[in-house]
């Protein structure tokens, strides 16, 4: 026996985004009439398409950006706005992710939604939050901060900025067990600085990490500016501090 519209839009709602396979567990009828069936639904805005084969019935870019594929989390800006580490409303939610996908970006009620593919390794430092009743995965702020940098979705003067401005709410140990497990020198020399700069002194921690080639602090920046003997960068941002 065959469901109502109704009920079959109360089974998917179950569903933060689903498919035709997911469509198919609840109706049983044929492929033609079932395709037909969702794009009336699409048609009528009872149900959004996101891509090929995916759809929704909510509304929210960030319960939608955090189902699209698994395992994932929200990540840099959008993530250090929730947690409110910046003023800044971001245009893009930004998920990383170790898995591939063909299809890198797109766009849903007015917000763009990036994919970053990274290695299984570094998909970690996220927690489960509730929104719309819904689960969504966000990274802590301090693995938001590592990922800005490591994929160079920010500058690192905006990151510094923020590191600086919001150092008692930081968990600073948490902050150097992540980069200790992230394992990338240029990334703990730029945040062994920054944390020295701003008080925190860490050298003890992260010496055995800090090798004796010199790296911009900034990698948007010019590579001009005093060098730092200790971390062994270059301080190309200190011209936009005394500004």
């Amino acid at each position: 026996m065959r469901k109502s519209t109704q009920e079959l839009l109360e089974q998917l709602k179950k569903y933060p985004v689903f498919d035709l396979t997911k469509v198919a567990r609840n109706v049983k009828t044929e492929e033609i009439y079932l395709k037909l069936l969702v794009h009336r639904l699409a048609r009528k805005k009872v149900i959004q398409s996101i891509e090929r084969n995916k759809y929704t019935m909510y509304k929210d870019p960030w319960v939608v950006a955090s189902h699209l594929i698994w395992p994932s989390y929200i990540s840099s800006w959008a993530a250090l706005r929730y947690h409110n580490l910046t003023e800044q409303l971001p245009g893009t939610i930004e998920v990383v992710t170790s898995k591939k996908r063909r299809k890198r970006e797109l766009s849903f009620q007015g917000m763009k939604i990036k994919f970053i593919i990274t290695k299984p390794r570094l998909v970690f430092g996220f927690a489960k939050i509730l929104s719309e009743e819904r689960e969504i995965f966000v990274a802590e702020p301090e693995k938001a901060l590592l990922d800005a940098a490591l994929f160079k979705s920010m500058s690192f003067s905006e990151i510094s900025e923020i590191v600086i401005s919001n150092l008692p709410r930081l968990q600073k140990e948490k902050l150097i067990a992540y980069l200790i497990k992230v394992g990338n020198k240029s990334l703990i020399k730029r945040f062994g600085f920054v944390l020295d700069y701003a008080g925190k002194d860490y050298y003890g921690r992260l010496q055995k990490y800090v090798d004796h080639n010199y790296i911009a602090l900034d990698y948007s920046l010019p590579r001009t500016g005093k060098k730092n003997i200790k971390w062994k960068v270059i301080d190309n941002v200190a011209k936009r501090r005394i500004s």
